[in-house]
């Protein structure tokens, strides 16, 4: 088993626990050992083998270094086998909904004996659930909604969840003798934000031996089908993988159809038929005549275009940008220099600043802002005033322990209710740099999220929004406000709108995002980090920014720490121009230009070899 299916397993055993009413220090025991394990840059697999390595690490004592184990020996242990029998899987599901954590559950599976999902959604139709202890109306009815939004979810993975598993199966692929080419088409290809299933491409090496080498991946459970050209597996995940063996005078043409989308290759279809032409996964062709297929370039090139990103392929006016030669240069992670949100074991973070601080020099980063949380989630020893102040001696001292990089002092601050926020400006004007997000009352109506969001935005000490619409894929809707009008103000103010790169997060989506950057936004990638680990999402933040025809221009962290200093220093002093500086179009809404920089940037100071001092900074 990998480190990633033992943590797992550690982490449901922590739920059930929790779900039975165990002792709190045993529940906390399991999960701090789920975490462990999932950070252990080396496979338990081979720490079992040295004698006192599971002992050594911190929070694994005897009896969880024995449960350990026996996970690696045999896939489970007896605690798990005995836990599992008596709470189903679909219970401990259950605690991913909004609404419902382990307590619920217990009284779900206590008073109401409720077993699965169709069972729960039955209750909660029936007005089962408000009667409840702890339940109520409002509670019902959340349930309800993360069920609802659960079910549109079905069956997809997320994609950094399955990214490491996928790039797997390729290496053992491309390691058989003989093959050329290796690629993951699909949805993953166009790196959307879940994933269905995935398509393996293959090219060179002998067929049987390629197949064999794909259908014996120690993650498949289920062989589907086995041919000469084409097999398909089912994995433990329960993702379906289909591999394809393809000829090199065809692999260009059929890594072009299957990494789709439907709805591009339709369109491309339609240029080669006016043209008296045929396109499919076999080439490009003029009846008998094969006119390209070797590579994807050679296609768009013969059709009049330029080649196209798979993140663009959606449909959405890249063709014709390809056309006119006008596809924007999308951004790389290697133009960030920086990651602007990430939380320590100050707040709920799970590292040292120091442990953030190397593992971001370790990562290349220019500067960084550690931002831990303010005092309204006060369950993530969110920080108040004096805490703050306190805060600000501590990022000092960092700064005098790693002077090869600049740290910034930042905070994640609430935006309350009403659009207040949760510290004073007083007490925001010691920060370097402040992310403001939503952290409750999910469900406003439209007209109140957008009026507290408007507001929030217009504080003068505010330099991004954190993960804006507050979603969770697959368990939580975004914050019903209206995108438009806060993209527009966020334009108009000089507000950075975060793409979060957290693999359940993801927000803004590609959509929100491209429709931000046609009002004038500038945007910010950061991973939200709570652990060392977490640094290397960024790369999912980018992927997304992609999606929606960000440039490296479009993007705060991208500038050089002399020229981001120097613009974080002056107040806002004019407004901004919004959607009448670039017009949205349904048709062609991937950007042709970098974003127009907002005209009062906060360039007022000269570059600092430090975060610009507190009182100099803004004047409020």
């Amino acid at each position: 088993m990998s480190n990633a299916d033992i943590a797992r397993i550690l982490e449901r055993i922590a739920i059930r626990l929790d779900i039975e009413g165990a002792n709190p220090f045993r529940v906390r025991a399991h999960k701090e050992a789920a975490r462990i394990v999932s950070e252990q840059g080396e496979p338990m697999s081979a720490m079992v083998s040295r004698e006192g390595a599971l002992e050594a690490l911190p929070g694994i004592g005897k009896d969880l270094a024995q449960k350990i184990r026996d996970l690696v020996a045999t896939g489970s242990t007896p605690m798990h086998d005995e836990l599992k029998a008596r709470i189903p899987d679909e219970v401990v599901d259950f605690t991913e909904l909004q609404g419902l954590g382990p307590k619920r559950v217990r009284t779900l599976f206590a008073e109401l004996q409720i077993r699965d999902r169709a069972g729960l959604e039955a209750a909660a139709k029936a007005g089962r659930l408000k009667g409840l202890p702890g339940f109520g109306e409002k509670v019902e009815q959340n349930v309800l909604k993360a069920l609802a939004t659960a079910s549109a979810w079905s069956g997809r993975v997320l994609l950094a969840r399955i990214w490491p598993l996928a790039h797997a199966l390729a290496e053992r692929v491309a390691a058989v003798k003989g093959v050329a080419q290796v690629e993951l088409a699909g949805s993953f290809r166009r790196r959307k934000e879940t994933v269905g299933d995935l398509d393996l491409l293959v090219c060179g090496g002998d067929a049987e031996s390629v197949m064999q080498a794909f259908t014996t991946h120690e993650s498949v459970t289920d062989v589907l089908g086995r041919g000469e050209t084409k097999s398909s597996v089912r994995l433990d995940t329960g993702l379906q993988v289909d591999l394809r063996h393809v000829p090199s005078e065809s692999f260009g043409a059929a890594l072009l159809y299957f990494t789709g989308s439907k709805e591009h290759n339709i369109e491309l279809r339609r240029i080669a038929i006016d043209k008296g032409w045929s396109l499919n996964e076999y080439g490009l062709t003029q009846g008998e005549k094969l006119l390209a297929g070797r590579t994807e370039e050679e296609i768009y090139a013969k059709l009049g275009l330029d080649w196209i990103a798979p993140e663009l392929r959606e449909a959405r006016g890249e063709i014709e940008l390809a056309r006119a030669g006008t596809l924007p240069k999308l951004i790389e992670l290697s133009d960030l220099r920086a990651d602007l949100h990430m939380h320590t074991t100050r707040s709920d973070g799970r590292d040292s600043i120091d442990a953030m601080v190397e593992a971001a020099i370790a990562r290349g980063h220019e500067y960084i802002a550690i931002t831990e949380h303010s005092k309204a989630l006060a369950m993530a020893n969110g920080f108040d005033a004096a805490r703050v102040r306190k805060s600000a001696i501590e990022i000092e001292a960092a700064r005098g322990r790693h002077k090869n990089i600049h740290i910034l002092h930042g905070l994640e601050v609430d935006i309350l209710a009403d659009g207040e926020l949760d510290l004073d400006d007083d007490t925001l004007n010691v920060l370097d740099w402040v992310v403001i997000s939503i952290h409750s009352a999910f469900t406003q109506a439209p007209e109140v999220a957008t009026a507290r969001v408007l507001r929030a935005l217009q504080n003068p000490f505010v330099h991004a929004m954190g993960h804006p619409t507050g979603r969770i894929i697959g368990s939580r809707e975004p914050v019903a406000f209206d995108m438009e009008q806060v993209a527009q103000m966020a334009a108009s103010e000089g507000v950075a709108l975060e793409i979060n790169s957290a693999a359940d997060r993801l927000d803004l989506s590609d959509v929100n995002a491209r429709l931000a950057r046609e009002r004038g936004c500038r945007f910010v990638i950061d991973t939200d980090a709570h652990s060392t680990n977490a640094l290397e999402n960024l790369r999912f933040g980018v992927f997304q920014a992609r999606r929606a025809g960000l440039t490296a221009a479009d993007v705060w962290n991208t500038q050089p720490w002399s020229r981001f200093s120097g613009s974080l220093g002056a107040r806002r002093k004019a407004p901004r121009k919004t959607a009448a500086a670039r017009p949205a179009s349904a048709g062609k809404s991937v950007a042709t230009k970098p974003a127009a920089r907002p005209a009062a940037e906060r360039t007022a100071k000269k570059p600092a070899a430090k975060p610009p001092a507190a009182k100099a900074r803004r004047n409020s």
